[in-house]
């Protein structure tokens, strides 16, 4: 399994990105499929999840200006970021969680793409 993920950039503060990762694999059994962040000296923390059945989860940071959504073939996932604010400034990594075939579940993540906000 392999995800790439791309479009992140430099953006004005109040402005907009929409990040895309495309996941590679066959057959995948898939749980969720998530961004997460990580800026400077901070840790990893998950900005939105969406499960194979649609339901979505956002941090509180991020409620009403974030929305994640996936493809019907479930091979993307995107994260459109509207009104930006330098504190989303981090590198963004999509992952996945799918189900094995004996059940376990195991998670895999793209490379991360950069978003810059500026003030």
């Amino acid at each position: 399994v392999q995800l790439q993920a791309s479009g992140g950039g430099l953006v004005q503060a109040g402005g907009s990105l929409r990040l895309s990762c495309t996941v590679s694999g066959r057959n995948l059994n898939l749980k969720t499929m998530a961004w997460y962040r990580q800026a400077p000296e901070k840790q990893r923390e998950l900005v939105a999840s969406i499960t194979s059945g649609g339901t979505t989860n956002y941090a509180e940071s991020v409620k009403g200006r974030f929305t994640i959504s996936g493809n019907n073939a479930n091979d993307m996932v995107y994260l459109q970021m509207n009104s930006l604010k330098p504190d989303d400034t981090a590198v963004y990594y999509c992952n996945i969680e799918r189900f094995l075939w004996n059940g376990m579940v195991v998670a895999s993540w793209g490379q991360g793409t950069l978003v810059t906000v500026s003030s």
